[in-house]
């Protein structure tokens, strides 16, 4: 009924400003005298239009016009389709499905607030998250330089998402792929890695110091082809460590989501909230956004076992779990994948970051199942420690401001862990909060 209605007034606001004037010049004198367009010259024995008539026509035509483009986008509203960057001609292979994604609004935790809460929808990226955009970056970069040719080998110490975004990118390519991945990852990711063609060496968390650590493994992997372990290395076909800590290609990627996001808000956005894990989605972003307006807020969300809350808040890079004693041999700080990290990156130390709130296991397990519940979207760990971290900013900047997150991946690929019934129920973290409030957010 909507759609007849609406299509119903395009057309008679498109008549508005043409047919409408063409039906009176036929007919001029079914118009009042003080409204006629048109005068009738005995000259040339018919009706002719005056200038000021003229202009009062093209002015009442462009009216008609931008009444009918209004009427259309409410049209397209109504019915749920509103206009996106990601709807346009055909796009050359998998890369060109990579970036635009849409900025969602969500709906319950915008209405809970009193703010307008909005999340870069990253989860659909052809790879399922947002390291597709690094993954690009860093496989196009070794191509470019010649350190990577067809048939060549990019190695990447990952905990899922970037290598499964570089065994994609690297499939199309022709190049080869081999991901260190940490063995409390959700098992969904190495079968994921596996079906993509990528070898994956699993490996228990250990210090960045340690030999065995996946980074570690990654680099050593790619010097056993021959490679230096950075871009540029040679061989058959070459061999390229990604390093997506450390290789500032990363967050240089994410300048442009940066631009993304201020095109899709017009610049109308309050603070940016992001967690990190090399560091580059919120290095990119801040940066870009900070250059184009610096009252932007941007603010760190960090999960149980990072130093990074500390590192932005106190200035020293600490974690209470780092202490003396505490340490354990095969630790599980978190069940939040993807961010976290006891170390400054390079890509992190490019960030300009405001200030940080903390997150727990508690809360983004709740937030998973609330967004689930009362939106509709199926998000993965990070993704829900991020508007855990929205939450927190809307509550201390108050009622009506914007506030941008990133939905880094969707709930497919953590359904052993994350989203496990059994495997939360195994670590005391069964959802609880059966309210349809945020009373679960600290």
């Amino acid at each position: 009924m909507a759609k007849g209605k609406g299509a119903l007034l395009i057309k008679l606001l498109s008549t508005a400003g043409t047919g409408y004037f063409y039906v009176k010049k036929k007919n001029p004198r079914t118009l009042p005298n003080k409204l006629q367009l048109m005068k009738y010259d005995p000259r040339v024995k018919r009706h002719r239009m005056t200038w000021k008539r003229d202009a009062a026509l093209v002015l009442l035509g462009a009216a008609g016009c931008a009444l009918t483009l209004q009427a259309a986008r409410w049209l397209r509203q109504r019915a749920g389709r509103t206009s996106s960057a990601r709807c346009g001609g055909p796009v050359d292979g998998v890369e060109g499905l990579i970036g635009n994604t849409p900025l969602v609004r969500i709906r319950s935790l915008s209405e809970l607030t009193g703010c307008e809460i909005l999340g870069k929808a990253e989860f659909l990226n052809p790879g399922g998250s947002i390291k597709d955009r690094i993954a690009l970056a860093i496989v196009r970069e070794a191509l470019e330089q010649g350190g990577l040719r067809r048939s060549g080998l990019i190695t990447e110490g990952s905990a899922g998402s970037t290598g499964i975004s570089l065994a994609m990118v690297a499939a199309a390519h022709g190049c080869r792929c081999a991901v260190a991945l940490p063995d409390d990852a959700a098992s969904e990711k190495a079968a994921l890695l596996e079906a993509l063609g990528a070898r994956v060496l699993r490996q228990r968390p250990v210090s960045i110091a340690h030999p065995q650590h996946f980074v570690n493994v990654a680099r050593r992997e790619t010097n056993a082809h021959g490679a230096n372990g950075k871009v540029g290395g040679s061989g058959g076909g070459g061999a390229v460590f990604a390093d997506q800590f450390e290789n500032l290609g990363n967050y240089r990627a994410h300048l442009a989501t940066g631009a993304e996001i201020w095109a899709q808000t017009g610049g109308r956005l309050d603070a940016f909230v992001s967690g990190a894990g090399t560091g580059g989605t919120i290095a990119g972003v801040s940066r870009y956004l900070k250059a184009r307006d610096p009252r932007i807020q941007v603010v760190l969300i960090d999960p149980p076992g990072s130093s990074l809350f500390n590192a932005v808040m106190r200035g020293v890079a600490f974690a209470r779990e780092e202490a003396e004693g505490t340490r354990l041999r095969h630790p599980c700080d978190t069940i939040t994948e993807g961010i976290g990290i006891n170390r400054l990156t390079a890509n992190f130390l490019q960030a300009q970051v405001d200030s940080a709130f903390q997150g727990t296991d508690r809360e983004a397990v709740e937030m998973a199942a609330h967004l689930l519940r009362r939106d509709g979207l199926f998000l993965g760990s990070s993704a829900a420690m991020n508007c855990i971290g929205a939450v927190k900013v809307a509550r201390k900047l108050g009622p009506g401001h914007t506030i941008v997150t990133v939905l880094c991946d969707g709930g497919h690929r953590h359904l052993s862990r994350f989203h496990s019934s059994e495997f939360l129920a195994s670590v005391g973290l069964t959802p609880q909060h059966c309210d349809d409030d945020l009373g679960f957010v600290a």
